[in-house]
């Protein structure tokens, strides 16, 4: 993918039509989201069948249309409305077919002590 560092991910919960391209994409990003589909953000975006991403990400003059699509198997997509908010992390995790549900890391270090 093109995006790296820390973007904020903005995922479309529930079913998208996956005709749609960037313009389609970005409507919904600024219409049903109130957000700016020109931030620097990924705002991700999945089928009814679970087997489609599009993620859409604006890189200075132009978007990035990312698109995967499965052989085998499916995304565990949440269902809802709305967008939620996640991080590359979790993303990647969706990408590569767990539950963001139900898979907990370890906790991040706030402090860290010396010996």
């Amino acid at each position: 993918m093109m995006y790296c560092g820390d973007l904020p991910v903005y995922l479309a919960l529930g079913a998208t039509d996956m005709r749609k391209s960037v313009d389609g994409l970005s409507l919904i990003v600024s219409e049903s989201f109130s957000l700016d589909p020109f931030s620097r953000a990924l705002f991700v975006f999945c089928n009814r069948s679970m087997n489609k991403i599009k993620i859409l990400e604006w890189e200075q003059s132009g978007f990035w249309l990312h698109y995967k699509r499965l052989e085998k198997g499916r995304f565990k997509w949440p269902e809802g409305d709305g967008a939620k908010v996640m991080s590359e992390r979790e993303l990647r995790w969706i990408l590569d077919g767990l539950d963001t549900s139900r898979t907990r890391g370890h906790k991040a270090v706030k402090e860290r002590l010396l010996i």
